[in-house]
Parts: structure tokens; sequence; C-alpha cells
């Protein structure tokens, strides 16, 4: 009976390999790989076709979703080719670490006693402080070899290497010298991990296997090889603490198995690794043939000449820094040089592409997955839209049946508040097109089974979470989002609880703010009538319930209201004035019109928002002509305090210069007061009057500057019309020509002046 330690780098290609010949030359009998024994069960499902890496063991509490935690398996990950090798030879294999059900029931406990524990007083009991190691052990041995980096180390004395005689020995040795050397606080957890991973060798041994392969994390090596008494290990694991757990398999990406994304046991490039591991000989060529090809498909000229050099200065650099073969580093720095002419932005694109790679794993669908991800999956395959790691865009003309069913679908996620899909703008007016861009994210599991606790379906889930939502919200606004997206995601029962809710809310609200709010998005959910076959009626009459509360309350809303409030609530009144513009009703547009005319001729109004009433009427044709000179002339009078009437010309052009441009007698009038400002005041609404002019448009502003300087240049003289020279002799020469052109005569007949 033998026990053999392998101590590993969980994700690394040479580890991965040599894990691969030691078992095919051991041909153990049972293998033991460090992971959580409540997946035992998923191991059958490694070596399926449709289970291909990266992929990871997804452990969750069933009562508490968010308490999960993963285990990734890339196919250069040696626990992955152990697994493989044993279900290949129809071995035992089997997983050894701590069960999750004590680790989530200790950190249940230490989470009670930590909210239990009173604040401890401050004592000074004068001990000297523990030294603890922050550092990475392996850095210890790497700067004795010369290294600045423990990872570079460890890559070019194990995951490069070539010959691995006695390569799990010289692990081994070097952790139990580490162990032994470095001071370390005491940690439980390590310990009873450890003591479990003892238990179950000891437990192999009593089922008399005779050939035992342990796979293990390096640092874990001597404490299995060196065994304590069982009675040690047995006390240490006494009465701990439990939980329900539930596993399955969920794709993975190798942008979450790179340090950037968090992850303890992450490495800086899996894309690297993966090359390694499939060519493990490559001494640059084919590497740098991939980046060739990434730049010629980019549109960037590579030549085989430039990957030549390419490898021949990357080998170069590893001779001189006695190296066997060039690792990543060297790579990278003889491409910045070579093929990428010293350009970073290009490193970056290699860094995505190639170094880290979005790569997604896949999982079969009929591995146990609870009710609502299956559901999902379901759906997914039926619209043809499977998960991807990198984004992918959708425009969906609502028209097709297809594309109808991946929106609702799409809409009840969200709802969910599952974000696999985000909308994007899209050009045109027209509601029959929706822009999509998808990108699957593997915490995203972690949602779908929280929310697997509403119901077994995304229909019959979302409708429920939704409800639910609404009847625990006060918020009025949110519950009309709410209800613009239900409507697209065509949950009729939810969307007459959400109305219903809807009003009880307006009734009970006396906020006009807050009603203002929420009309543009009960205008938009309209918007839906036609093309979603869903009627329109069911929140029209909440909307015009509520636009007539709105217009009899508005006008004493914009009374004694202060400058940085009256500029927000003109983004209400245009927000507001777009939607009923959009309803085309006539009665609700004249209560509307009716509203604005009050609160332009009340003297109690914010100049701002008057002078916005007075415009929004102008554009409606409600005011023109002399009316609108008499309000101009009233608002901008030298009576007037000039910051009230910059505020109220600010009002009444937001958002456009044009009509200054075309109304000269409007353009004389401002022209007129600026010129007779006096100076001291003139300084004083200069901000104001920047402001305004800066939301015009750049040709505006020019057109603009032009005709100040033109009317300087006039003497100070200000007519109400402007006088253009034709010269006729000229202009009826081009008659006929344009006559012609455009197909209406005799060109000859017209010179003549018939």
């Amino acid at each position: 009976m033998s026990v053999h330690i392998l101590g590993i780098r969980h994700h690394g290609p040479g580890s991965a390999r040599n894990v691969k010949a030691f078992l095919e030359e051991l041909q153990p009998d049972i293998v033991l790989v460090e992971g959580p024994p409540e997946a035992d069960a998923l191991l059958q499902w490694a070596g399926h076709e449709n289970l291909q890496p990266p992929v990871a063991i997804l452990a969750y509490q069933p009562e508490s979703p968010q308490k999960a935690c993963f285990y990734p398996f890339a196919a250069f990950s040696p626990e992955w080719q152990a697994i493989l090798y044993a279900r290949r030879q129809r071995i035992h294999v089997r997983f050894m670490d701590l069960p999750l059900a004590h680790v989530f029931g200790m950190e249940h406990e230490a989470t009670v006693d930590e909210n239990n524990q009173q604040p401890p007083e401050n004592t000074d009991s004068g001990s000297a402080p523990v030294f603890v190691v922050r550092r990475d052990p392996i850095s210890h041995l790497a700067e004795a070899a010369g290294y600045e980096d423990g990872e570079r180390w460890w890559e070019h004395m194990f995951e490069y290497r070539q010959q691995q005689t006695q390569i799990f020995e010289a692990v081994n040795d070097a952790m139990q010298a580490l162990r032994e050397e470095l001071p370390r606080k005491e940690d439980h957890l390590e310990q009873l991990r450890e003591a479990w991973m003892r238990k179950c060798i000891r437990l192999a041994e009593k089922e008399m296997f005779q050939r035992i392969a342990v796979i293990c994390g390096a640092w874990h090596a001597p404490a299995l090889n060196n065994m304590p008494k069982q009675k040690e290990d047995n006390d240490l694991l006494k009465s701990l603490p439990k939980a329900k757990v539930e596993c399955t398999w969920i794709p993975w990406t190798y942008s979450r198995l790179s340090y950037e994304s968090g992850y303890g046991a992450g490495i800086p490039s899996p894309g690297w690794y993966e090359h390694i591991w499939e060519h493990p000989a490559d001494d640059g060529t084919r590497w740098m043939a991939l980046i060739a090809k990434l730049f010629r498909e980019q549109q960037k000229d590579t030549s085989v000449a430039h990957v030549m050099e390419a490898v021949r200065l990357a080998n170069a650099l590893a001779s001189l820094r006695h190296y066997s073969r060039p690792g990543l580093e060297e790579l990278n720095e003889a491409t910045l040089s070579v093929l990428c002419n010293g350009e970073n932005i290009l490193m970056q694109l290699i860094r995505d592409e190639l170094i880290v790679r979005n790569r997604m794993g896949t999982v079969p669908i009929e591995v146990p997955k609870p009710p609502l991800q299956t559901d999902i999956e379901k759906l997914q395959k039926k619209l043809r839209m499977p998960q991807t790691a990198d984004f992918k865009d959708y425009l969906l003309d609502l028209r097709k049946d297809t594309d109808l069913e991946r929106s609702i679908f799409l809409h009840r996620l969200q709802l969910l508040e599952i974000r696999w899909g985000r909308r994007q703008e899209v050009s045109g007016k027209g509601t029959f097109k929706e822009q999509w861009r998808l990108q699957w994210d593997p915490s995203f599991s972690i949602d779908v089974i929280e929310k697997g606790s509403w119901g077994n379906t995304v229909a019959e889930a979302t409708a429920s979470f939704v409800i639910s939502s609404a009847n625990n919200t006060s918020t009025l606004q949110q519950v009309c989002r709410m209800l613009e997206s239900a409507i697209p995601a065509e949950l009729p029962a939810v969307v007459e609880v959400l109305i219903h809710r809807i009003n009880n809310l307006a009734a009970a609200s006396g906020d006009v703010l807050q009603l203002m709010e929420v009309i543009p998005s009960l205008v938009n959910i309209s918007r839906y009538g036609n093309v979603r076959k869903t009627d329109a009626a069911l929140v029209s009459g909440i909307a015009e319930s509520m636009i007539g509360r709105i217009c009899i309350s508005l006008p004493a809303a914009c009374t004694a209201v202060a400058d940085d409030a009256a500029l927000a609530l003109l983004e209400l009144f245009y927000a507001m004035n777009d939607a009923i513009n959009l309803l085309q009703d006539p009665a609700l547009t004249g209560e509307w019109q009716a509203t604005l005319l009050i609160i332009s001729r009340a003297a109690q109004s914010a100049s701002m928002i008057g002078g916005y009433a007075t415009r929004l009427l102008f554009d409606g044709k409600i005011i023109t002509g002399d009316a609108l000179v008499k309000a101009f002339s009233v608002a901008m009078s030298v009576a007037n305090p000039p910051a009230q009437a910059a505020a109220w010309l600010e009002g009444f052009l937001k958002g456009s210069g044009t009509l200054l441009l075309l109304d000269e007698e409007l353009w004389n009038m401002v022209h007129n007061w600026v010129s007779q400002l006096e100076n001291d005041f003139f300084i004083q609404v200069l901000p104001l009057l920047r402001r305004t002019f800066s939301n015009f448009t750049a040709p505006e502003r020019k057109k603009l500057g032009d005709k100040v300087k033109s009317a300087g240049a006039g003497n100070g003289k200000k007519s109400g019309s402007t006088t253009v020279g034709i010269d006729e002799n000229r202009a009826s020469k081009g008659i006929p020509v344009v006559m012609q052109i455009l197909g209406w005569g005799d060109s000859k007949i017209l010179a003549d002046g018939a």
C-alpha cells in the first residue's frame, strides 16, 4: 500500500502535464483531489463531450444562494487532468477538502458571534507584536534564486520545464523548508482542511486501496506526507457546525481565472497557459504566428520577416537572462519592439485576445440544475441566444415572432435583475426595433439560483418577484418603471397589479413634481400598444387623470422656486411637453397649454420657468406676433432687475438659438436690452447669459457672433429689417440654366424673356 502526494499549482500547464504523466506511470486505483466532497456526484460528468473547460463547480446554500463559492477548472488544471484520468481508467476519484457544509456553518457562527460581540475595551497588555508573514512564501525561494517575482520563478522552474524527474519530491522538500523556517500565524481553517485531507487518506487506506494518488496544493503537501496521530485530527474535527450545501456545474471564462477578477488562486495569463499546454515545445514561433494573424485581422500589415525577427529577439533575451526558453515576458518585449513598433495600445489588444482570451466553457444541459436555470437555458437554446464570454449585439425586429420572443425573454430577465442583456440606443423613431448587447458572466448563475425561489420558470419567477417588489415599494416613479418594463415583458397579471398600485400611490401623492416624473414613463408604455398587441388603454385613464392633477397644481408649484430647483423643473417641463405631444390628444394638449399660459402670465412664477412656458406656447403657436413681442418686452423691460430678465431669457431660449437668428424683431430686443445694461449690471448677468448661450450648438453660436459683429459694423444703427442688394442683371442670366435643369421649358425662349 502506497500513498503518493502530488503538490501542484492549481492552474499550471506544467503541473498538469506532470500529474498526467505521473498517473499514467503509477496507475493508481484511487485518486483523491483537493475539492469539496459535496461535489463528488458531479464527477460522473467529467469526460462528457459537452462538458468543456473552462468550467466551475458552483457550491451554494439553498436558503441563501448569495453565500456561494466556485471551484474553477481549465484544461491545464492539474485537478482536471487527474479527474479525467480517473474517469477514463474507470477508477475511484473523490474530492477530499474540508466539506463546505462545515465551512459555511463556521462562517455563519462567526457572523452571529461578531454581531453579538461587545466592542473590546482599549487595553494595553504591553506584549510584543507578533510577526506575521504576509508575503507569498514562494517569493522567498524566488529571491534566493535571483528572481524578483515568485510567479516567474515558479513558471521557469516548473511550468516551462521539460525534464520532470522527481519534480514532486522537489516541490515537497521546498514547501517543507518554507513551513519550518517561516513564522506564520495559526490558521485554524487551514488546520481543519489539512486534518480532513488526512482523514480522507486514512479512509482510502482502510478501504484497502493499494496505490493512492493525492492531488493537492503544493503548500499542503508536507502536512499530508507527515501524518500526525489520528486522534489529534479527530479531536480537531469534532463538533463542527453544518449548513446545507448544493452543487452544480456552470460555464466559466478565462477572464474570471485571471488575477483581475479577484480569484484568489488566479493566474495572470490563462490564454498563454492554454497555449503552452497545447504546444509545450514552442520556442515562440507559434505564439508569434498567432499575434501576426491577429494583427492581419485588424488590418495591420505584419510580414513573415517580422515574426522571424521577433522570435529571434525573444530567444536572445531568454539566453541573456539564462533561461532555457523564452517566457511570456520575453515574448511580450520582442512583440512590443518588432511587431508593435513600441505602441502599447497594440499590446492591450494582444492581452485581451491572446494572453487572457475571452473563452467560455460549456456544460451539458442534462447536468442537474435548479429549475429556473434549466428553463433559462432551454429558452436560450430555443431562441438561438447562446451564452458568450464576449459581448454580442442583437438588433431585434419586433414584427418577427422570433425577435419578439427574444425581446420578451430579455425584458423578463431584466425585471428579475439578471443583467445578461443591456438595451442600446437604436436609430429611428419606430417602436418595432430594439438593440441589445449580451455578455454572460458566470456570477449570473448565483443570481439565477437566488431568483429561483420565486418560481420554476422565467415567467412565473418574474411575475412573483415584480409583484412582491411593487407591494413593498412606496415610490411612484419606481413602480412606473416596473410597469414600463412589464408591458414589453408581456406579463398581463403583473401589469394589472402595477396599474392598481400606481392608482393607489398617485391618489395618495400630493407631490406634483413626482407626478410629472412618471408621466413620460406612462406615455412610453402606450407606445407598445401596436407592436406588442398590448391594449394601450390599460394606462391611458391613469395618465389622463394624473395630467389633470398636474395642470391644476403646477402653477402654484412654480412660485418661490430657487434657481437650482428651477433648472431641474425645466427638465420636467421639457419631458412633460414631449409626452403630451406624443399622446396627440387635443383635450389634454389644450389643458396643458392653458396651464402654461397661466404660468407665463403669473408675476409670482419663477422667471426662468415663465420664460420657458412662453417658449413652449410660442412653439405651439399659442403666442405669436404682437402677443409674443409684448410678452418679451414686458419680461426684458429695464424696470425689471437684470438678473430676473436674464433668467427669463435663459428659459425662453432653452435648447435652441435658431429663434434669435430667424426673428429679427426679437433679436433687436435682446440686442438693445444687452446694449443698455450698465457696466455693473452687465457683469452681474454675464454668467447667466454665458450659461444660456453655451447650450446652443456651435453653428448657432457662430452665426449669432457674426450677427453681433455685423450689427457693430453698422455704427450702432438697428433696424427691424435687413436689406440685401440684388444684381438683377446677373440674376436673370442664371434663370434659364435653372429652368433647364428643372426641365420646365426651352432655355432659348426663356432667355428672350418669353
